[in-house]
């Protein structure tokens, strides 16, 4: 809860605010992707932080 209420008073030099959730929910470790997963979204990783930040990148199937 600190860091969440420290992270909301976060804001950009542009004005831009954070929003902060908390996440309660428990969730299964060690499990697998889809098969196809890995060839249908790039993962990209943060130079900051990247064992913790990243950003799913689907690629578009174009019909």
């Amino acid at each position: 809860q600190t860091v969440k209420d420290l992270m909301a008073t976060a804001t950009t030099r542009t004005g831009l605010k954070l929003l902060t959730t908390i996440l309660y929910n428990t969730y299964q470790t060690g499990r697998n992707v889809a098969v196809d997963f890995k060839s249908n979204v790039k993962i990209v990783v943060d130079e900051f932080l990247p064992q913790w930040n990243y950003t799913p990148k689907p690629q578009l199937q174009v019909i």
